[in-house]
């Protein structure tokens, strides 16, 4: 239906006859002239008609925007002055002989070129939404960066390997999405939320080298860096160790970066344990292009009569931590000050202390703040020298439980990074390691794993993995690009007693092991070699290269906020026979809510 794409119409082939089909972007009417911007997927191409043409002329003066065109044309030079060289057909336009409509759009919702257009309104059109340019342009990059991941793995001899949709539910992690069985009455299958177990297995299966482009599913609250159902890119290898599977996994990054975008990261990626990334950031994923770090001063506190800073000080699980900002004393005022302390109340902090720095040589009265009469010189003095405060900074302090404070600490800073301009370059790659490999649930006090219950301790742990647990650190690592944690993974466990001996401090006893992963402990036992891997979120990564703040802009048919479909209408009910075929009744209370929502 066509001779040329819109795109590849330049000064090459000035004075041939083309054949062309797209799109009506934009018509216009000059006086008994009309111009028509035809686009297509490889770009825009003006086209001009002209009475001349009578029966062309007499279809374009019907023409509307999207309506869907066959034009066949002579090329021509653009007239003087009227060029584009910043378009690849800017040089040229079409001279119109012939056209045919191929099929009328009726008024669209919203024109393609509208910056302003609702999300609600994009997502209920997202097939008009997705001709726009700006989405075009982020589909073919997200379609690079999945063939650069392809490319780079085959080219280290992986192998491309699917896992099973319809899987065993698992009590670790989110919920999970759950499928009820029509041929097994009252069980269900569940959908993965990570080809985890799997990627295991084809390691004890002998592959060695396993990668593949999955779809997973979380039945969790959403966020912009969320969906129910995202895309990762799955790795797993046998007989290499942590060091070696990151420094393959960076060079992939650095190579995918240096192809599709032309960015040179950084020559080798600074890695950090976990306990300093706390520690100095507040957070397990850094954004280490600005440059502010938390400094702790809760042994300064124990002693004082100021009992917002005391009571967390002598508490077990409290912190005090100061934040210096240089040159803050002037360039924040009291206002944005008050802004801040207003910001860090969304991460249950309950104030913001402040001290401005004027004059360290004076001591106290150098030192502006309604908290510095509470404070002891000794506990002033040691706060100066351990933030390292130069005269006009301000330093702001955080004093509650550990958690509070390191979460509102750690999101100030990189709000007060960016709003004084302080981020010191555009991409920043780094990894994590050293994690612990359990945690305390506050409501249970169970001991959960930190990332998984198939991450392997180090190796010099195992006896601490009966005695203590919160002692054992895991074999983890993620990288983490500007804050956000874009891959991780973990050496696994490869050997039937250590998993074991992981159950049981996670409170999973003989029976509910064999229950819920009795297949993978039989695997182990047949000569599992030791193995690992890493998983990369590909709808985190494109919408980082593409600068957008919501992986939805990164996905062709996203969910909302709430977990649906807006263009689909899903979830929505089904046939009371299918429900019956699956065993499945509704409960009055969920048919009284459906039939309210159906205003009913």
């Amino acid at each position: 239906m066509r001779s040329h794409n819109c795109g590849q119409v330049n000064e090459s082939l000035i004075d041939q006859t083309v054949t062309v089909s797209g799109w009506a972007h934009r018509r216009r009417d000059h006086g008994g002239v009309i111009f028509i911007d035809l686009r297509d997927a490889s770009g825009l191409l003006q086209v001009v008609v002209d009475p001349d043409a009578v029966e062309a002329f007499k279809l374009a003066e019907t023409v509307r925007n999207e309506h869907v065109l066959q034009i066949t044309a002579r090329v021509r030079p653009r007239p003087e002055g009227t060029t584009n060289p910043d378009m690849p057909t800017g040089m040229v336009e079409v001279y119109a002989t012939e056209m045919v409509v191929l099929n009328r759009a009726d008024p669209i919702p919203f024109q393609l070129d509208e910056d302003d257009v609702s999300e609600a309104v994009r997502l209920r059109y997202r097939y008009l939404d997705l001709r726009r340019e700006p989405m075009q342009r982020i589909f073919r990059l997200r379609s690079s960066v999945t063939k650069y991941f392809r490319d780079f793995l085959e080219a280290e001899s992986f192998v491309d390997i699917e896992t099973p949709i319809l899987t065993k539910s698992t009590p670790e992690g989110a919920r999970d999405y759950l499928v009820p069985s029509r041929v097994h009455q009252g069980d269900f299958f569940a959908l993965p939320q990570s080809p985890q177990l799997f990627k295991q297995l084809l390691m004890v299966a002998g592959f060695e080298r396993y990668y593949q482009i999955a779809r997973c599913f979380r039945d969790e609250d959403l966020r912009a860096d969320r969906q129910p159902e995202f895309t990762q890119l799955d790795i797993e290898t046998s007989f290499m160790n942590e060091d070696q599977i990151m420094a393959m996994m960076e060079g992939m990054i650095r190579g995918l970066f240096k192809s599709t975008m032309g960015i040179e990261l950084d020559a080798e990626f600074p890695q950090m344990t976990y306990a300093d990334a706390v520690e100095q950031y507040g957070i397990d994923r850094p954004d280490l292009r600005i440059p502010l770090k938390l400094v702790s001063v809760t042994d300064l506190m124990v002693d004082s009569g100021f009992k917002v800073f005391a009571a967390p000080a002598n508490s077990e699980d409290g912190r005090v931590a100061a934040l210096r900002i240089p040159g803050g004393s002037q360039k924040l005022s009291r206002k944005e000050i008050d802004g801040y302390a207003d910001f860090v109340g969304n991460y249950g902090a309950r104030g913001l202390a402040y001290i401005k720095v004027n004059d360290i040589s004076t001591g106290r009265e150098g030192l502006q703040s309604p908290i510095v009469k509470n404070l002891s010189d000794d506990a002033l003095a040691g706060v100066i020298e351990r933030t390292g405060a130069e005269n006009g900074d301000l330093i702001f302090f955080g004093a509650d439980k550990a958690k509070i404070v390191n979460d509102a600490l750690a999101a100030l800073r990189v709000k007060v990074g960016h709003d004084l301009d302080m981020v010191q370059t555009e991409w920043a790659p780094m990894w994590v390691v050293d994690f612990p490999m359990f945690e305390r649930d506050e409501d249970s006090g169970r001991w959960t794993s930190l990332h998984h219950p198939f991450t392997a301790p180090k190796v010099d742990q195992m006896d601490e993995l009966k005695t203590d647990p919160g002692k054992v650190l895991s074999r983890a690592y993620d990288m983490v690009l500007n804050g956000t944690e874009i891959g991780g993974g973990s050496i696994r466990i490869h050997q039937t007693d250590v998993q074991k001996l992981a159950f049981e401090a996670l409170g999973i006893g003989d029976d509910e092991a064999e229950e819920k992963f009795g297949f993978l402990l039989d695997a182990l036992r047949f000569g599992a070699p030791p193995h690992g891997g890493i998983a990369f979120g590909v709808d985190r990564i494109t919408a980082m290269m593409s600068k957008v703040d919501s992986i939805r802009d990164v996905i062709a048919f996203p969910k909302t906020q709430k977990a649906s479909c807006l263009l689909t209408d899903a979830p929505s009910g089904v046939d009371k026979t299918q429900l019956r075929d699956l065993h499945i009744r509704l409960s009055p209370a969920a048919q009284a809510l459906k039939a309210e929502a159906a205003g009913e």
